[in-house]
């Protein structure tokens, strides 16, 4: 029975890497802008790649410079253009090729304000979280539709009205967390530059640094969400949403309150039988002049597609095998 609920874990493990992914438009009140106009374009030869602590990719892993906007992304700063954005204005992250998230896990947003200019701006200051959402509904599949976050192209967020004016990094993050209990939590994130306008006098915090913002050991990153619902605390600082430090409600649609975002300490649990151009100044957004567009791989230098079945290390049948084949040599 032990045999057959590892092999189930392992299957499930291996099918659910079917979908990776990278952030690439900025949305500004539901306007979509160009791709990687204001969005650093990572250095990754898949830029797809999730970033991990184990069977690492890229050599890339959360204690790197590197994760706070992804491999090699400062190398794009230059070149990135500043958004302009009103304190209180909605805003997204979308990824790209059309691409969804399908992989369990919270979602969050971060910013980090640049002493200067954003686009010389490395992310080494202190950064604050402004959304996070776990859980919307308990009753769902706890792998797949009871995450806020699941098959959602972008992630939502505002920014407080009392933030105060200056240039920002914001870093929305998504942790895919159906290999968490083996250790394998996957981070995707990337880093867009905005200026914000018409802010407040409000202090941002609590605060942290990039990396070590998570450690290797904590048990939000390595959680096992199989065998059924259990509680789950987002990893990460206590929200911000204005005045001074504290915790706030700009929790995006979790719906589900507490549910995705108890107090409640997870305990690290072994798997249970599962189911399975030119540097640019700052400008403001001017829809009019930066129309919607829809993204051409064969015409952009982000044409790597969006990580699926169909080009995940073969076909979502061999890494069936090949994960079946795995498990049992470890067994």
């Amino acid at each position: 029975m032990k045999l057959t609920t590892s092999i189930l874990a392992g299957a499930a493990f291996a099918n659910s890497v079917a979908a990776h992914y990278f952030f690439d438009i900025l949305v500004i009140d539901g306007q979509e802008t160009k791709s990687m106009q204001y969005v650093r374009e990572n250095t990754r030869p898949e830029k797809y790649n999730p970033t991990k602590w184990k069977n690492v990719r890229d050599d890339m892993t959360p204690d790197l410079d590197d994760f706070r906007c992804n491999k090699g992304a400062f190398e794009s700063a230059g070149r990135t253009q500043t958004a302009e954005v009103k304190a209180g204005s909605k805003l997204a992250m979308k990824l790209a090729v059309g691409a969804t998230m399908q992989h369990p896990g919270p979602q969050m947003v971060y910013m980090s304000k640049a002493p200067s200019t954003v686009s010389t701006y490395e992310g080494d200051g202190d950064w604050f979280k402004i959304m996070e959402s776990g859980v919307c509904d308990p009753s769902k599949d706890f792998t797949k539709e009871a995450w806020c976050s699941w098959d959602k192209d972008r992630i939502e967020f505002t920014i407080p009205e009392d933030t105060p004016e200056g240039e920002y990094l914001i870093r929305p993050e998504h942790i895919g967390l159906h290999g968490a209990h083996d250790g394998q939590a996957e981070f995707y994130y990337g880093c867009a530059q905005v200026k914000v306008v018409g802010g407040g006098s409000g202090t941002p915090g609590p605060t942290a640094k990039i990396p070590g913002i998570y450690k290797v050991n904590d048990p939000e990153v390595n959680f096992s969400l199989w065998g059924g619902y259990k509680e789950y605390t987002i990893p990460g600082p206590a929200l911000w949403t204005g005045g001074s430090t504290g915790a706030g409600g700009n929790t995006g649609d979790n719906a589900g309150g507490n549910a995705g975002n108890s107090s409640t300490p997870v305990e690290n649990e072994l798997p249970e039988a599962s189911p399975s151009d030119s540097a640019s100044p700052t400008e403001p957004f001017d829809p009019s002049a930066s129309p919607v567009e829809s993204f051409d791989p064969s015409a952009s230098p982000v044409a790597a597609a969006a990580h699926n079945s169909e080009n995940c290390n073969g076909s979502k049948l061999a890494r069936t095998r090949r994960a079946f084949r795995e498990m049992l040599l470890k067994l």
